[in-house]
């Protein structure tokens, strides 16, 4: 009977430390979630560092520094060279390097232009925005591996132009690396999408993701069955998101 206890004991211990474990790690908020997933795709290098990578034929650069940011687009058009710039001091664009006015009717759609493809870029960061509201709305299984569900909207007040749209990330478990995502949006009359992250890497201690970009049939599904459809091969494959020539300094 001794010898029993002696065994039981520490089986109890260590099965009852493991409970406490789990049911902390299940207890974690939609932010300490999110949080997390920041931590581990930006090891505290995205608030200091300069971003530069390609995408669809034109180059983009981030600057964030002390609270400071700069946010670039630069293309070619014929024989212009133009560059947007949105940073602390507004919306900037510069033909050939020298400065000129934007309409105003154009102001929003240079702004969103570039912020989006900036966004994506380097989700997850950017998700604790104080625009950004987060709900952790389940968890389920991709693939064989355990998520929670993130539900984020945007209040109206700084949550930009489209603060309207929705947002769903699955964020594993472990590793809180986001791997997979689904928006709707309603501009250009609405629609929803899935995104699959792809050929990941990290970049002087910042994750990047590449995106196999999906469609459901009908726009008449919530974001979060979208993961289902998924597994069961019923999305279409619209595109893949891919940055390229990606380069990373980390600034003092």
């Amino acid at each position: 009977m001794k010898i029993l206890l002696i065994i039981l004991i520490p089986v109890l211990f260590f099965s009852c430390k493991e409970e406490a474990k789990i049911e902390k790690i299940q207890s974690l908020t939609a932010e300490q979630i999110i949080d997390k997933a920041i931590d581990n795709s930006c090891q505290g290098n995205c608030e200091s560092a300069q971003i530069e990578f390609t995408f669809r034929n034109r180059i983009y650069k981030s600057i964030r520094n002390e609270g400071k940011y700069q946010l670039e687009r630069t293309r070619i058009d014929g024989e212009d060279t133009i560059q947007d710039i949105i940073s602390n001091e507004g919306l900037k664009r510069y033909i050939n390097e020298i400065e000129i006015r934007v309409n105003d009717s154009m102001v929003t759609s240079v702004r969103d232009g570039v912020n989006s493809v900036h966004y994506f870029a380097q989700l997850p960061f950017g998700l604790n925005n104080q625009a950004v509201q987060k709900k952790l709305i389940g968890e389920d299984s991709i693939n064989n591996n355990n998520y929670y569900e993130i539900k984020v909207t945007f209040k109206e007040e700084g949550g930009g132009t489209d603060f309207d749209d929705v947002f769903v990330y699955w964020i594993h478990k472990q590793d809180f690396t986001v791997d997979y995502l689904a928006y709707s949006y309603a501009v250009n009359g609405g629609g929803i999408r899935f995104r699959e992250a792809s050929n990941t890497r990290v970049i002087n201690g910042i994750r990047f993701v590449d995106y196999n970009n999906y469609k459901p049939e009908s726009k008449e599904i919530m974001l979060s069955d979208l993961d289902s459809l998924f597994i069961k091969g019923k999305l279409k494959l619209l595109s893949k998101i891919e940055t390229e020539n990606i380069t990373v300094s980390l600034l003092d």
